[in-house]
């Protein structure tokens, strides 16, 4: 078995820890805190991180850290997270090329569906997502999958009001 990692920073003390884990909000911080001061009080790193709900292998990561950062390096690293689909110049063009309609001679539809849009974002920026991220990315701009009644491009808005019928007063 190999030699035990020493905890080199000799900023605080056993009891100075436990001080500032009485004082810290962070349960995690709290538990790591802890571990470094049994160990420094002289308890086997297996009693330490069995008592404070880790690994040795864990706690040997926390005293790495400790000793590089010191106690702002026991604080948990949050992931920026997956990266976006489309970039925010691109989210804005969907939305404009989303309100203003397809070109029926151009994409042969007469309104945009998630399936269109899906293929229109292939040829465009070169991305394949799934039908139900681009419903995702519509509720994200702003815009909802649901689509309006379509109509016929050709239509005769006259023809129409002299079609209705109308109810004598």
């Amino acid at each position: 078995m190999g030699q035990a990692i020493a905890i080199t920073r000799s900023d605080h003390s056993a009891g100075e820890l436990r001080k500032l884990a009485g004082a810290s909000d962070d349960a995690e911080v709290v538990r790591r805190l802890l571990a470094l001061a049994m160990v420094l009080d002289g308890c086997s790193r297996t009693e330490a991180a069995r008592n404070n709900g880790m690994d040795r292998q864990t706690l040997r990561d926390w005293v790495h850290r400790y000793n590089s950062e010191g106690i702002d390096g026991l604080t948990s690293r949050k992931s920026r997270g997956r990266r976006p689909v489309l970039t925010e110049e691109q989210m804005q063009e969907l939305k404009a090329l989303v309100i203003e309609g397809p070109d029926l001679e151009k994409h042969q539809v007469v309104r945009w569906r998630c399936c269109d849009l899906r293929e229109e974002m292939a040829s465009r920026y070169e991305i394949k997502v799934h039908e139900r991220t681009v419903g995702k990315l519509l509720r994200r701009i702003g815009l909802t999958r649901l689509q309006p009644r379509p109509s016929h491009p050709k239509k005769d808005p006259a023809a129409q009001e002299a079609f209705k019928k109308t109810l004598p007063i």
